[in-house]
């Protein structure tokens, strides 16, 4: 067998496969221990959060009772409808605004595209005065469209969708225009489908985002009746009796399930889109 096909492991080449591998799994089990410590705790009593003995029973009473210590019911709802708000209203906005960043010359385009480029580079956290005081001016405070409104459009969506667009050739423009149809039409019939799983992966970035986050609804919101899953996980943070790490990670998990079981079903997807969408 020659060289080229069979390399010493400590050859440069080899060595540095060796490497990559071992920092690769590392870097898995290092992120999958948090993961795996809250499934041990959520399935067993609590006496056993502490400690791992494979005789322990497992249960789903930490389940039954997160359920019942919160609203879960009220807060899933909410979460979904702020989810599904947020990401419809980005799809719309930013790929109209892709689509003409991408095949439309029109002057200051280029300045219009670094600035949006440049949003990236704010941190939302920093706006959360500003928007806080203008929800208070529309009156809609407590409410999840207070929630929703700061992230209706998205700088890392347009820019993604764009370089997206921009790998479609020309010549089916021409063809579809050729056949009478005009712009909107072109982009909802030859773009959009094209770009199904760019959109797939950015609707995951999205969701699990307004999911996750946190602090600016915790701040908007006062009441039940609109605080999404991650504010209404406060409950489990209050010491008056005690923490008891099974019932919250159990919470977490019936909070995070949902992310997980999505990303494990499109992860395919989600990693070729980030591969074909570089900047062009």
């Amino acid at each position: 067998m020659s060289e080229d096909v069979r390399r010493h492991p400590f050859e440069p080449a080899g060595f540095a496969r060796v490497v990559d591998t071992a920092a690769a799994w590392t870097l898995a089990v290092l992120w999958a221990l948090p993961l795996l410590y809250a499934v041990w705790t959520a399935f067993h009593p609590a006496e056993f959060s502490a400690r791992f003995d494979p005789a322990a029973p497992l249960t789903l009473a930490n389940f039954a009772n997160a359920w019942n210590a919160a609203p879960f019911a009220r807060d899933l709802v909410n979460t979904v409808a702020l989810v599904t708000l947020v990401l419809a209203s980005q799809l719309v906005l930013c790929t109209l605004a892709a689509y003409a960043f991408a095949r439309y010359r029109f002057w200051g385009a280029d300045v219009a595209f670094f600035l949006v480029l440049m949003q990236l580079m704010i941190m939302p956290d920093i706006l959360i005065v500003e928007n806080y005081r203008t929800m208070s001016r529309l009156g809609i405070l407590d409410s999840i469209p207070a929630i929703a409104l700061p992230y209706v459009a998205s700088a890392f969506g347009v820019f993604l969708l764009r370089q997206t667009f921009k790998t479609v050739p020309r010549e089916l423009d021409e063809a579809a225009r050729v056949e009478g149809a005009g712009s909107l039409r072109i982009l909802m019939k030859v773009y959009v489908p094209l770009a199904r799983p760019t959109y797939l992966a950015y609707g995951l970035v999205s969701v699990s985002y307004h999911w996750n986050n946190f602090l600016w609804p915790l701040i908007v919101t006062n009441t039940v009746g609109s605080r999404p899953l991650t504010v209404g996980l406060q409950v489990f943070s209050s010491t008056d009796q005690g923490i008891d790490w099974s019932i919250i990670t159990a919470a977490t998990l019936m909070t995070s399930a949902p992310l997980l079981l999505a990303f494990l079903l499109f992860q395919r997807q989600f990693v070729q889109s980030f591969m074909r969408a570089g900047i062009r």
